[in-house]
């Protein structure tokens, strides 16, 4: 199974989600840390992502063969992320055949309505926790 965590403007959130991640998943799981700039990448690699890669390219043609693609809201955003996420990775994303396990937080004008006020790393656990019991569904 290949997991792939998006993330950019240093990496930050994407390294406490592949540390989390590697924590808890089997051994037979691929964690490939895609980043918007190798900044964002260097940070997730440090967090022991099986494999990284940075930049437009490297992420639309690396999440057609996702499994699962986790990330924040503005992944899946145009131009979000001061502009790092080009139209054509959040549409790449999006036409993904991938599951896609997306944080409400975003740094863009956008309210997501419903949305609990739990924090970075609370959100964080919620969410390996689902994909602890998507990866257990899929092997199987």
């Amino acid at each position: 199974m290949t997991i792939c965590v998006v993330d950019g403007q240093g990496g930050k959130i994407g390294s406490i989600i592949i540390s989390r991640l590697k924590e808890r998943l089997k051994e037979n799981v691929e964690i490939i840390a895609l980043g918007t700039n190798s900044a964002a990448t260097q940070n997730m690699m440090k967090a022991r992502a099986n494999r990284g890669a940075s930049g437009e390219n490297a992420i639309v043609s690396t999440v057609r063969k996702a499994d699962i693609i986790i990330g924040t809201l503005n992944i899946l955003m145009a131009n979000s992320m001061l502009g790092e996420l080009t139209p054509l990775v959040a549409k790449a994303i999006a036409e993904s055949g991938a599951a896609k396990f997306i944080l409400p937080v975003t740094q863009e004008n956008v309210t997501v309505v419903g949305r609990s006020e739990m924090s970075i790393p609370q959100l964080v656990g919620v969410l390996v926790d689902m994909i602890e019991k998507e990866t257990d569904r899929c092997a199987r």
